[in-house]
């Protein structure tokens, strides 16, 4: 990810620095994102995952122009023009409002309607598409306050594809779900990544997921990266015991012919 890529990249933070009340939380974040490829931010609580989502999201605001999207500072983006660009799906979302499924994923159109215009057909078209890819179908005319919280996380995930860009940032998008819906999501991901060429930016806890399904890895540890790379080269035991405080081992998965990660315990 640090490494120059040849292409102009679909993201780039050039040298960021974030604080909260004067507490510097992100130091000096370097990389660049290729364009439809996977990257994971991966790390410890509180080692600054999500507020790196956030920044390049537009949601937190760093002091200075350091996060590009297509060679754009973020900031120069007309809000409306940036939401044709770049979809966020939070780790939390409340939804207290009495509004139907289809309605929170239509929300996702809402970039690309005129005032007082009409859904077209095409705003429909993809929002039955979302639901699908999302297996949310069935619940489309439910009140989204009636849903449980892993429904709801799908709900939310439809709405960003709906919202059709060419990046998606999601902020543990699988943290409420079972493992069968977690395994779905994280396959919906790929396959959106792979037919439609979306860059995708996500946030994971589970080490295993990230080496199975990212095309790169950024570790971060006390607001800085660690080491960034493939999901190969990142998630090495060496490095799992710099940030994690873990021993563990690798072996590869016998399905998928992909490193597996086994944690053995705490360092002595």
């Amino acid at each position: 990810m640090n490494k120059k890529i040849k292409s102009q990249p679909a993201i780039e933070v050039d040298q960021l620095n974030f604080s909260y009340q004067h507490r510097l939380v992100l130091q000096k974040i370097q990389l660049q994102a290729e364009a439809g490829k996977i990257c994971t931010f991966i790390g410890p609580n509180g080692s600054g995952k999500t507020t790196l989502l956030k920044n390049i999201a537009r949601i937190l605001h760093p002091f200075k122009k350091t996060v590009y999207i297509n060679g754009q500072e973020i900031h120069s983006f007309v809000l409306k023009n940036l939401a044709k660009k770049l979809a966020y799906v939070p780790q939390e979302y409340h939804l207290d409002i009495d509004f139907s499924v289809r309605d929170i994923v239509l929300m996702g159109r809402y970039p690309y309607q005129k005032r007082f215009s009409q859904v077209s057909k095409q705003d429909q078209e993809l929002v039955d598409k979302a639901l699908e890819l999302t297996n949310t179908s069935q619940l489309a005319q439910r009140n989204i306050k009636n849903l449980s919280g892993g429904e709801k996380q799908r709900v939310v995930i439809a709405r960003a594809i709906a919202q059709d860009t060419e990046i998606i940032l999601l902020d543990e998008p699988i943290s409420h779900l079972d493992i069968h819906h977690q395994i779905e999501i994280m396959e919906t991901i790929r396959m959106l990544n792979e037919k439609s060429q979306i860059t995708i930016l996500l946030v994971l806890h589970d080490l295993n997921l990230a080496l199975n399904y990212s095309d790169y890895v950024v570790l971060l540890n006390g607001g800085k990266i660690v080491d960034d790379g493939t999901a190969e080269e990142v998630i090495q035991p060496d490095n799992i015991k710099k940030v994690y405080q873990i021993d563990s081992i690798l072996t590869t998965n016998p399905r998928t012919g992909k490193p597996f990660l086994i944690p053995l315990g705490k360092v002595d």
